[in-house]
């Protein structure tokens, strides 16, 4: 098999009869494959052989910041970015924040907490730093994996973790006239935001998630923006002092103008910022491991994996891929799941792809399949077999469905010889209740920062123990309720609304 535009160099090192592992990215989900790999029984034994290439200079993926000019940019982190969840549930349970770290960190902490655990757990010897991954696939006799490396090497490898984000490639909407803002510089995707600046005294905001509102918030305190309006699908119209809420736009028109799908006209728009999302990619994944398009519908199952651009299909427990071209449990694909806490789920999936890694023969092809068929059929019903709706919510998890997943995981791999906290072992009742109140708890530390009090509540929590950490998020919640902060968001600001 021939590799386009290779040397005839392969570095293939014996091993001996050790397995090599390749993990691709050194972000949040690299570092908790690594801390995976070398705290199981294969590698402390000498059986397994491990190597990570980051493309970077250094560790964190989306949280190293970067200046857009790369096209697209390095990252989408933008310099007010702070966490939205609080970090006693979002950090690897393995390893929690330092004491007294503000409940909300902003991302040079969050950076500085990766760095710390990679440090803590002794991760960087096993990381090849500005090493782009840009080609994998199959060997000759399939029975090993052909990394190729933007240094023109090309590294054998018997198991592969892609841990690249996703994160990087804008997406955009399709929506009429928009492609004729993009080329005449009106429009440009949230990925190249930084800062606010001067783009003109108003200001279109297209998107729902947690950088829309934010940008909406930055754009309208900005001296000389007179509106911001804030696109969100379904959204009814409303009017806040610098802030207007509409629905989703039908077309981009001349002059600014800009009519949305209940016929609401917005003029002389000056400028539309794009927070629409990010596609699925894995550039260095060609066909036939990886088809570039949407799956067929099924059952039955494709004999192929599919990569839609928003989900990947079919993935076994949403990460090894089910097809007929190599060994499922050759291949793990990290963190491709939205609307969850992704820290301690990637160091349950990571467990999970090691334990598989190790142990092929526990993963039931057969009954991932049902599973599968099952969830596709449950979406199908839900939304009219729209199939891209579908597809769109495949990863997305809703509820308490994240953390029955993690628990699973757990399940799965419970006999990999590895001895875990309880608190990584098994969601506890704590973290589902911060996180089903997480707006309630983001609103009340934003008060208490505005108070100047914010400080004070976390000085010294931490140094006793995790504990000391859930006793300040039970008390934000009492706090809520004293203050009757209810459970839903005011979609002019993007906090929990007070009555």
């Amino acid at each position: 098999m021939e590799l386009p535009d290779v040397p005839q160099a392969l570095e293939s090192p014996v091993f001996d009869n050790r397995k090599s592992i390749c993990v691709i990215g050194a972000g949040a989900a690299g570092l908790a494959s690594l801390k995976a790999a070398v705290d199981s029984p294969q590698f402390k034994s000498g059986q397994w052989n491990l190597t990570c290439y980051e493309a970077r200079e250094d560790i964190g993926g989306i949280w190293l910041p970067a200046p857009p000019v790369d096209e697209p940019p390095l990252t989408p982190l933008y310099d007010s970015l702070t966490t939205n969840l609080p970090h006693p549930v979002m950090a690897y349970t393995c390893f929690p924040f330092p004491p007294s770290t503000p409940m909300y960190p902003k991302a040079e902490v969050v950076r500085t907490y990766l760095k710390a655990f990679a440090s803590h757990f002794n991760l960087l010897p096993f990381i090849r730093f500005k090493t782009l991954v840009e080609d994998v696939r199959r060997n000759d006799d399939n029975t090993r994996w052909l990394v190729k490396l933007s240094d023109r090497i090309i590294r054998e490898f018997d198991l592969v973790i892609v841990s690249n984000g996703h994160y990087r490639v804008p997406s955009y909407p399709d929506t009429p006239g928009l492609s004729k803002w993009l080329t005449a510089r009106k429009a440009v995707h949230s990925a190249w935001y930084r800062r606010p600046i001067d783009l003109g005294r108003r200001i279109l905001v297209i998107g729902d998630g947690p950088s829309a509102r934010d940008i909406s918030a930055e754009m309208a305190a900005y001296p000389g923006t007179q509106t911001v309006i804030r696109s969100i699908s379904k959204a009814a119209n409303a009017d806040s002092g610098t802030l207007r809420v509409r629905g989703r736009v039908a077309e981009y028109h001349d002059q600014g103008k800009v009519i949305f799908e209940d016929g609401t006209v917005e003029q002389d728009i000056d400028y539309c910022i794009l927070a629409t999302g990010y596609k699925i990619s894995f550039r260095f994944l060609p066909e036939p491991i990886l088809q570039l398009n949407s799956p067929p519908p099924v059952p039955p199952l494709p004999w192929d994996v599919y990569n839609s651009g928003v989900h990947v299909f079919p993935l076994a427990k949403h990460l090894f891929p089910l097809q007929s071209h190599y060994p499922p449990t050759s291949l793990a694909f990290m963190c491709l799941l939205t609307h969850v806490v992704p820290f301690p789920l990637l160091e349950a999936q990571a467990r999970v792809a090691i334990y598989a890694f190790a142990h092929p023969e526990s993963l039931d092809g057969m009954r991932e399949a049902v599973d599968i068929i099952t969830r596709y059929e449950e979406l199908q019903a839900e939304f009219s077999g729209d199939q891209r709706t579908v597809q769109r919510m495949w990863h997305r998890f809703r509820g308490q469905e994240q953390f029955a997943y993690r628990d699973a995981l757990h399940t799965f791999a419970k006999d990999d010889g590895v001895e875990w906290d309880p608190h990584g072992a098994v969601v506890p009742s704590w973290v589902k209740e911060a996180y089903e109140n997480k707006d309630a708890l983001r609103r009340v530390w934003i008060e208490l920062e505005k108070k100047g009090e914010a400080d004070s509540w976390v000085r010294g929590v931490g140094e006793g123990g995790s504990e000391e950490w859930v006793a300040v998020l039970r008390r934000m919640l009492q706090y809520a309720r004293d203050q009757n902060v209810l459970q839903f968001e005011n979609p002019m600001i993007g906090e929990t609304a007070k009555l």
